[in-house]
């Protein structure tokens, strides 16, 4: 009952939180595959209707049929993340679309669920129905690679955002976290808090890019400390699985000092975790800077940090590259949007009831 009512509390805190920033997460209701936002119940239910409607067809031909006009025509954009379940995905397309309709543009959202072949069938659908070009996060960042493929044959730009693909010479451009340094950061925040080091353990998602590279660089910063890392397994950035999991590494390792989850979501599961078996005592870490995270840095409890990121800034990068892309202006190979360091010493400065 306890663990209940503990797990019952952190997934109201998360509100319905999946992976940020690259990774799956918790579905409090199961969703079909393949459809649009439209359909999906999103976190905030005052949220604006996503605009998913095809470019109107004043002269009774197919939208896809007419080139893109960089002279100051409208512009068809698609839109894919690995799931619109998370509400840094929500924030993101939000920021994104605020761009491109302040520019007089369209675009239209699919949500494919986590579900990488959904994902694929999708773009081939944006394809068919002639967008000018895409922002594109993926379920799996090998398994997207036919999709990419059948970009670049129709001349379509690929902005890449968030969370890198593997072939990434087939994007346009990337725009995301530098997720490495949010990564460091936290290594740095664990060395300060723990000089004398201790065993630690990592929730990480080893398909999942992004979170490849915080644990790189989390590493980088804890090189030379006397920490010993005892355990390490996927958690797939997912809330429940992670709870889980940290159950398992609390009996088998009952001596850790700190559990260090490759984004919120999996942190948030550890520290449901601990609070369940009351160790208290053991540092959480995180990646995201999720206002879950804050939240629970705010509350005081074994949430100590989390390496921060902005959707909202990711989003508007996106879109302002993507106008020059269309412009036919040269845009860099990479684009990097800050990532910085939110504990509980500084979280008020940063408030707890959105994303920064």
């Amino acid at each position: 009952m306890r663990k209940l009512l503990i797990l019952t509390s952190i997934l109201l805190v998360a509100t319905m939180f999946l992976a940020a920033c690259g990774g799956g997460g918790y579905n409090a209701d199961p969703v079909d595959p393949g459809t649009t936002i439209e359909d999906v119940e999103t976190p905030d239910a005052d949220d604006p209707v996503v605009d998913i409607d095809e470019p109107e067809d004043t002269n009774g031909d197919d939208p896809a049929d007419e080139p893109a006009d960089v002279n100051g025509d409208s512009f068809f954009f698609g839109y894919t993340s690995m799931t619109q379940l998370n509400p840094f995905f929500v924030i993101l397309e939000e920021s994104i679309r605020e761009v491109v309709e302040a520019n007089g543009h369209r675009m239209i959202t699919m949500n494919p669920a986590m579900n990488a072949e959904v994902q694929i069938n999708q773009i081939e659908d944006m394809i068919a129905q002639g967008i000018d070009a895409i922002f594109l996060n993926p379920v799996d960042w090998e398994a997207i690679t036919p999709a990419l493929i059948m970009l670049q044959e129709a001349g379509i730009p690929i902005i890449n955002y968030d969370a890198e693909v593997y072939e990434i010479d087939r994007v346009t451009t990337f725009v995301g976290s530098d997720n490495r340094n949010a990564g460091r950061v936290i290594g740095q925040d664990l060395v300060e808090r723990f000089p004398d080091g201790g065993q630690i353990a990592i929730l990480d998602s080893p398909t999942m890019n992004s979170v490849l590279d915080r644990v790189d660089g989390f590493l980088e910063a804890i090189e030379g400390a006397p920490f010993e890392i005892v355990f390490q397994q996927d958690a797939r950035g997912d809330l429940e699985t992670a709870m889980s999991i940290a159950d398992d590494l609390l009996v088998a390792h009952p001596d850790v000092i700190a559990i260090i989850g490759g984004n919120d979501p999996s942190a948030l599961g550890a520290m449901a975790a601990v609070m369940t078996a009351g160790r208290t005592d053991i540092a959480i870490y995180g990646v995201d800077g999720s206002p879950d995270a804050k939240e629970a840095m705010a509350a005081g409890g074994p949430f100590v940090a989390s390496g921060a990121q902005s959707p909202i800034s990711i989003g508007r990068e996106s879109a302002e590259v993507a106008m020059q892309i269309l412009a036919g202006d040269t845009v860099p190979d990479r684009i990097p949007v800050e990532t910085f360091l939110i504990n509980q010493e500084n979280v008020e400065e940063f408030g707890v009831d959105g994303w920064q």
